[in-house]
């Protein structure tokens, strides 16, 4: 799936929230020092972790599912295998978030398919939001 750098930096400018589906709570895994990353760059992160549900992670509620956050998702940051994609586009169609963002070496098709029957067309996937950022945004 092709997108611009445009359209990448258009997404990290103009975002303000990250949801972070499969947040570790561990600071040595990717997701956990991403999202702190992520954090330290002045983004709201909302962590979604159903084991972990009710605690904090980076200093933030966690939730355990998309549909519980009772806020507006700007982006949705997902470190789940391929597999689980298609039950997370399901849920994500269901709320008001705005861009479908699976993490690099994380694609699949049916998760497309289901975003776009949902009319849901900003999709990025096989890409570390982290790596975007510093690559579009800190050279900016």
């Amino acid at each position: 799936m092709e997108l611009s750098d445009e359209k990448l930096i258009s997404y990290l400018k103009d975002s303000q929230t990250i949801a972070i589906i499969g947040l570790s709570d561990k600071e040595d895994r990717t997701s956990h020092r991403i999202s702190a990353f992520m954090q330290a760059k002045g983004y709201k992160i909302i962590p979604i972790n159903p084991k972990l549900a009710g605690q904090k992670i980076l200093g933030e509620q966690v939730y355990a599912s998309l549909k519980e956050v009772p806020e507006t998702i700007d982006i949705v940051n997902i470190f789940r295998r391929s597999e689980f994609l298609p039950a997370i586009a399901e849920e994500f169609v269901q709320t008001n978030a705005k861009v479908f963002w699976a993490q690099l070496g994380i694609e699949n098709e049916e998760a497309v398919a289901i975003l776009q029957k949902a009319k849901r067309y900003d999709i990025v996937m096989d890409r570390c939001i982290k790596i975007e950022y510093q690559r579009l945004i800190e050279l900016d």
